[in-house]
């Protein structure tokens, strides 16, 4: 079960305490909403990330499990790109769920000789986890974050989860909490102190295990295609750059598929560089 993508349907089910908490301020009635995930520029498809529209400004929240090179980078493409398309503030934070020492994870802007671009960053182990927990919706979050006692703070999470009267929202919150519990606890504890069989009758926990397996099997055709699609293509030019053949992986399942395809006309090096840049300007 990806985690990342587990934050992003727990937010987007309900996400004003999220946007509370973030923000530092109370959203009231403000409407939100939540944008969809894929950018009109390619090549960038934003899977575990969520965009919502706060009344005039925008939140991008992307979910980490572990520390990535690249994200300085990859927060700077995204703000350009939402800013094209929206032409609103942005508040951009990145949320690492799992603790880590890399130096990556303490990086918050991206810079050059001429740019400087500034975002949020969050290690939920730093974060007091009573700070989270006036907001059930933050429940399941809240047993990853800063706790003397981690163990004692999931049993009062799952004691607080079982006052809920709302059985859809208790089922719903417990599958996430047992889901996202396994960054940090033993699978045994979680299972016994949150009842699998109870998890079962969620909703909630059906629908993130099958997207899950859905993903996954995606995934390996993405994986697959990329593969068969560099063999091609080293055995008609020759080994390609490394830059090249990063561009290649970088690929959508459909654009794999394009490439597929004209490859079977490309006669130089030149024509793969050409068809690069249509995506890649």
């Amino acid at each position: 079960m990806n985690q990342d993508n587990l934050c992003k349907s727990l937010i987007e089910s309900n996400p004003r305490p999220f946007i509370t908490w973030l923000l530092g301020e109370a959203v009231g009635d403000t409407l939100i909403n939540i944008l969809k995930t894929e950018l009109s520029v390619e090549p960038i498809r934003a899977d575990f990330v969520s965009f919502l529209q706060v009344g005039e400004q925008i939140l991008h929240l992307e979910f980490q499990t572990q520390a990535d090179p690249e994200m300085p980078l990859r927060m700077l493409d995204y703000y350009t790109r939402l800013y094209r398309q929206y032409r609103l503030p942005i508040r951009q934070v990145v949320l690492f769920l799992r603790p880590t020492t890399s130096a990556n994870a303490q990086m918050d802007y991206f810079q050059t000789e001429n740019t400087v671009h500034r975002y949020r960053v969050i290690r939920l182990w730093e974060v007091k986890a009573t700070d989270l927990l006036p907001f059930p919706t933050l429940w399941p979050l809240a047993i990853l974050a800063n706790s003397p006692n981690p163990d004692g703070l999931l049993t009062e999470v799952v004691r607080r989860l079982e006052t809920l009267e709302d059985r859809e929202l208790r089922l719903s919150l417990t599958a996430y909490t047992y889901l996202l519990g396994g960054l940090r606890f033993k699978k045994e504890m979680l299972k016994q102190l949150l009842r699998e069989e109870i998890m079962r009758e969620s909703v909630t926990y059906r629908e993130l295990v099958e997207t899950s397996e859905q993903r996954g099997i995606q995934r390996g055709r993405q994986e697959g295609e990329v593969l068969l699609t560099l063999r091609q293509l080293n055995h008609k030019f020759g080994p390609l750059s490394e830059d090249m053949s990063q561009q290649i992986r970088s690929l959508s399942l459909p654009q794999l598929e394009n490439l597929a395809e004209a490859l079977l006309d490309f006669q130089t090096p030149t024509d793969l560089m050409a068809w690069l840049q249509q995506i890649y300007p």
